[in-house]
């Protein structure tokens, strides 16, 4: 009778594996292992020291058939509780779905430094691209660092700190912010209001600072002058909203309207408002932007720009697309229109 052999099992040596044994990242693994020029010189060598030592193999022919047959695509965004990201990931997903893809979503919330984890384990998955909402402070170098030069990007409405290399062609999708919300503070102006604050957003968000830049140029064109108190940053939430709402009336001249960054701290102002027995739309007058399904049913419903966001995530799907099926095409940028949608939260002064 044959004896059973108690020899060993050895499990397959892993990425993790290696970066554990080095102390870098999967994803710094699977850079050097592409042969990334974005990894250094010491780092390269103490990573190819430990797949020695470890024995590690990298099938090459089978990671580009991999990466040619890809069957995923990965969606980041910064804000998932957003209502707006919602529908846009809902836009993604059909298009994607469409075309045989599926979606892989990940959400930073607003942490470049989550960020980096979040892409570095989706390019674990070997998605065919991905389509990056970046979060605020966000640098080219990090992000490249995480996914390499070769991944198709479509980075949507928000740019990167810092310069893209020639040889990625990363593509752009972005909402028309400045004239957005140039439309929403001449809409204020005509209705009689001259002292309007801008409130909500940070400033290292090129989206939050396009929007400033609109509000700005309307109020400078109608020889408005623009109180330091009335520009009032905060995260792009509701709750962060409500919270830095006091701010808005800490100085004089106080604001009879804000021009608000989006929807979601347009609603925070709105409950912050009221907190202060004051009502939305007839003691203070406010403008959102995105119009989210919630804007048309706030009491009282809410003056906004309209976006499309499902139309959006559509067309950002296809741009990813169309760039799969040319990768070497020249850059895209695409700047989708907004369109002022007035309800009742801008009423005139009376």
């Amino acid at each position: 009778m044959a004896k059973e052999s108690s020899a060993p099992v050895h499990r397959k040596t892993t990425l993790s594996d290696i970066a554990a044994g080095c102390g870098v990242s999967r994803a710094t693994v699977s850079l050097v292992l592409r042969g990334s020029p974005l990894v250094n010189q010491r780092t390269r060598a103490k990573v190819e020291e430990e797949l020695r030592r470890q024995g590690y193999v990298y099938n090459r022919a089978a990671a580009n058939l991999r990466r040619r047959t890809s069957s995923s695509i990965a969606l980041v965004v910064n804000e998932l509780a957003n209502p707006f990201f919602a529908e846009f990931a809902a836009g993604v997903d059909e298009a994607l779905g469409e075309a045989g893809f599926v979606t892989l979503l990940g959400s930073t919330g607003e942490s470049a430094q989550r960020q980096q984890a979040v892409l570095g384990s989706l390019v674990e998955h070997g998605p065919g691209g991905i389509i990056l909402s970046p979060a605020e402070g966000s640098e080219v170098r990090e992000v490249l660092s995480a996914v390499g030069s070769h991944t198709p990007v479509v980075l949507f409405n928000r740019e990167l700190g810092g310069r893209l290399p020639a040889s990625s062609h990363w593509d752009r999708l972005m909402l028309d912010n400045e004239r957005g919300t140039r439309m929403a503070t001449e809409h204020l102006i005509a209705h009689g209001h001259r002292r309007i604050a801008f409130f909500g957003g940070h400033d290292d968000a090129s989206s939050s600072r396009d929007r400033y830049a609109g509000y700005a140029k309307a109020m400078q064109a109608a020889g408005l002058p623009i109180a330091p108190h009335w520009r009032v940053e905060s995260k792009p939430t509701r709750t962060d909203a409500v919270a830095a709402a006091h701010a808005l009336f800490q100085g004089e001249p106080k604001p009879t309207a804000a021009v608000c960054y989006n929807d979601a701290v347009a609603l925070g102002l709105m409950l912050a408002l009221h907190q202060r027995g004051l009502q939305p739309g007839r003691d203070f007058a406010l403008t959102g932007f995105d119009d989210i399904a919630e804007a048309a049913l706030s009491m009282p419903p809410l003056t906004t720009l309209s976006t499309a966001p499902r139309a959006r995530g559509r067309q950002a799907a296809e741009l990813l697309l169309s760039r799969l099926q040319d990768p070497q095409a020249s850059a895209r940028a695409i700047v989708a229109p907004v369109e002022l949608v007035v309800r009742e939260s801008s009423r005139t002064l009376s």
